[in-house]
């Protein structure tokens, strides 16, 4: 299973200095097409492939960067295989594919378009409508005191086992969720719990705890 971050902090102040300066330095790589730099850091890091710079501002990821210089074939497919999201979105809507296509590298169009290896259950709206409410009604205030960008559902279909971890602000933890074959299966965990966490079942008609 591969195992990568949602991180939808929009405060930079929420990290830490050394983290935070790991992670510009990820992004400055991905930035600058350095990248020899930016697979290193992911041979170290591998779950950081889709997060853009801290603070989240254009949303850019390692991906995005790509498609932006037009990176070699070579370099895209790799990214791909590290768990890159070719559905994951900018700030201002964009995917990857969207930004090789405004920049004529039409030779990374037919390999940046998504392909669902797996389908979410349907309708897809109303699951990632319950699929956030679950998380708001879980985190209590959280979200009210620190802004979190909610996570899209649409990576899971990117693979046939995809897991992803969304870190809460305040909740020290956060969840864990992945897809299984009629629901998505949702892990709450916090260094808090005495236990394994609470989990809960995500469908088109709502969640209920497991």
């Amino acid at each position: 299973m591969i195992s990568v971050q949602w991180d939808g902090l929009t405060d930079r102040g929420t990290f830490g200095d050394h983290y935070l300066e790991e992670r510009d330095r990820f992004a400055d790589r991905a930035r600058d097409a350095d990248w020899n730099g930016v697979f290193a850091v992911l041979g170290e890091h591998p779950e950081w492939v889709n997060l853009p710079r801290p603070g989240n501002r254009s949303g850019f990821t390692a991906l995005h960067q790509a498609a932006w210089h037009g990176a070699e074939f070579a370099v895209v497919s790799r990214l791909i295989a590290h768990g890159g999201w070719r559905t994951q979105r900018t700030r201002d809507g964009r995917r990857a594919v969207d930004i090789a296509r405004e920049r004529g590298h039409t030779h990374l169009l037919d390999l940046l378009e998504p392909v669902a290896v797996r389908r979410l259950p349907a309708p897809e709206a109303a699951l990632e409508r319950h699929f956030h409410a679950l998380l708001r009604d879980r985190t209590g205030r959280c979200f009210d005191q620190v802004e979190h960008l909610l996570p899209p559902l649409s990576p899971l279909t990117e693979g046939p086992a995809v897991q992803i971890v969304f870190t809460v602000v305040g909740m020290m933890g956060g969840f864990t969720y992945r897809l299984d074959e009629d629901h998505v299966h949702v892990h709450g965990h916090s260094r808090m719990d005495f236990d394994a966490g609470q989990f809960y079942r995500v469908t088109p008609e709502g969640w209920s705890a497991l």
